[in-house]
């Protein structure tokens, strides 16, 4: 359960046909809908960016250049593609059906049998554009076909200096966090890699990861159910949603909570620390320390 970057994997024709020239041909000009910012950072909470639609090969092209004759925002504006189903609402991202020439390209590593698998992620991304902090709780490799990669992680167990708002971080600056307002966040271990064209990334379900764009790049990312199929929510179309029991767990928790509510505050706070105790005793990993 700890990510690995695996090397010299065989991935397929991807690695050295990916062009941006390549790419314009073989997808054209197939509307995709992309995340456009003005700044490196991009936040999931704050909305700090705007989504545009363009058609593929006009944004293969925009997403390649440093600064751009036409844009949106700004000259110096960054370009993110994720890419979804046909309705995103109800379809899975799966690259065979959203770019089915390009998929004749790739050779997905077999790590996982054929019915746990999920998605496949089609992720294209100008160079310097920084992705927010966050955990995903499908198992999953980032294959990085072409650029680099900074990718910083967090154990699971770092989850209480992360200032989560669901499965995002709060803390949008790793590498120069405001630890007057995050100042738990220097409690949280970092783990780090780089990963060049052909390189494959192993993020375990659970592991926060941020991830910076070093060169225009694009990824592939294949998400797989580790657990039995009946532990994730059906409604799921991104991979992101916690299992069923923990969403319940988690609703369950929120009612005892405002229960507490109706004693006086002495009261609610002994009895919250009594909770926390039985949730420590009765659920904390032990070789967690």
């Amino acid at each position: 359960r700890m990510p690995v970057v695996l090397k010299g994997m065989e991935l397929g024709t991807c690695t050295t046909k990916w062009t941006v020239g390549y790419l314009s041909e073989a997808a054209g000009s197939k509307e995709v809908k992309i995340h456009v910012s003005a700044v490196p950072q991009m936040d999931f909470l704050s909305k700090n960016f705007v989504y545009r639609t363009l058609p593929f090969d006009v944004f293969v092209r925009r997403a390649a250049e440093v600064k751009h004759k036409e844009y949106f925002l700004s000259e110096n504006e960054r370009y993110y593609l994720r890419s979804v189903g046909e309705d995103a609402r109800k379809d899975i991202a799966d690259i065979r059906k959203q770019f089915p020439n390009l998929a004749e390209d790739v050779q997905i590593p077999e790590y996982f049998e054929k019915e746990q698998f999920f998605s496949s992620v089609f992720r294209i991304s100008s160079a310097g554009l920084q992705l927010w902090t966050h955990y995903d709780v499908m198992d999953n490799f980032l294959i990085q076909v072409t650029g680099k990669k900074r990718v910083a992680l967090y154990s699971p167990r770092d989850a209480p200096y992360l200032y989560l708002s669901g499965t995002k971080s709060e803390v949008l600056d790793v590498d120069n966090p405001d630890l007057e307002k995050y100042p738990l966040f220097v409690k949280a271990k970092r783990y780090q890699c780089f990963l060049e064209a052909g390189d494959v990334l192993f993020i375990p379900a659970l592991w926060f990861h941020n991830v910076i764009s070093e060169e225009f790049g694009v990824a592939l990312n294949v998400f797989w159910k580790h657990l039995p199929a009946e532990s994730y929510d059906k409604s799921d179309t991104y991979g992101n949603k916690d299992p069923t029991a923990a969403s319940r767990a988690i609703q369950i928790l929120d009612r005892a909570l405002k229960t507490l509510e109706e004693l006086p505050e002495e009261y609610r706070d002994f009895y919250a620390r009594r909770m926390v105790l039985r949730i420590q005793e009765k659920a904390y990993r032990n070789d967690y320390g």
